[in-house]
């Protein structure tokens, strides 16, 4: 299947939006490319976790691999969305369930910068401490 984006006269509110649903729907398939094709070729993403940013669109590709290879199930809900200029905050909450089948819900924030409708920088920061097993987390 192909995927097209009017590049040039997308908003970016059009981008956020986009970027929001099509993340959803490959929480819902496991099926990355469509949110791929969402990143410009120079694109850089990060996480707390990365010491160095992945780029371009196979940067893209790993990075959303990985997010979904720690999930049985995982499904992301926006809470609040704020865009200025080329760029959006998105605040969010995720539901679902780790590949050991722990249940999680964690929260964080992304940030995202375009470039003629594409994503250019990808930030994310989230509670990590959501991730450590159940013995470890504080209360």
């Amino acid at each position: 299947m192909t995927y097209t984006t009017t590049v040039d006269t997308t908003t970016v509110g059009e981008a956020t939006s986009h970027f929001m649903q099509t993340l959803q729907q490959i929480e819902k398939t496991g099926e990355i490319e469509q949110l791929v094709e969402l990143f410009s070729t120079d694109a850089e993403l990060t996480n707390l976790a990365m010491l160095e940013p992945l780029e371009g669109k196979e940067g893209a590709r790993q990075f959303w691999q990985k997010y979904l290879s720690v999930f049985d199930r995982i499904h992301s809900e926006f809470t609040h969305v704020v865009e200025a200029n080329d760029s959006s905050v998105l605040e969010w909450v995720s539901k679902g369930a780790l590949s050991t089948s722990e249940e999680i819900t964690y929260r964080g924030v992304s940030i995202l910068e375009f470039n003629h409708g594409k994503v250019q920088h990808f930030r994310t920061y989230y509670d990590s401490a959501a991730f450590l097993p159940q013995g470890a987390k504080h209360g």
